[in-house]
């Protein structure tokens, strides 16, 4: 039987080390956070942990994010997980096209990505966005 979290657990798949330390600053004092580097360990980490949020970059090694969130959004057991894309990549079609909840393009914006995510897991310490760069897929 799995431990009840006090904290919502947010899986992000990012290969950028830099990236992975900014979300890590900004995110680890309201979440409890997992990494994973490559699309692969995505879908299996969902499994194992089944997280409030996966944050998805779009260019990762083996699987990309694109076919990890298709798997996730296609199977029973995963489909209620959101998805945000956090991504360089100008493909927000493509996001809705595969189910992501959410789509967010870098560079990161602490507010903004932070008023995302606390909307997608049911909570909310800030309110507001108002970035263009932001939308609901």
């Amino acid at each position: 039987m799995k431990m009840q979290r006090e904290r919502p657990l947010i899986l992000v798949a990012e290969r950028d080390p830099f990236m992975q330390a900014s979300l890590r600053r900004i995110l680890e004092p309201h979440f409890d956070l997992m990494f994973v580097e490559d699309g692969a360990a995505v879908v299996e980490a969902v499994r194992e942990n089944r997280p409030a949020l996966v944050i998805l970059e779009a260019l990762l090694p083996t699987v990309d994010g694109f076919q990890a969130c298709y798997h996730l959004k296609s199977h029973p057991e995963t489909r209620d997980i959101p998805v945000l894309f956090f991504t360089l990549l100008l493909a927000k079609e493509r996001a809705a096209q595969v189910g992501a909840d959410r789509f967010l393009l870098k560079p990161l914006q602490r507010e903004v990505l932070l008023d995302h995510i606390w909307n997608l897991v049911g909570g909310s310490p800030t309110a507001g966005n108002g970035d263009e760069r932001s939308d609901e897929c």
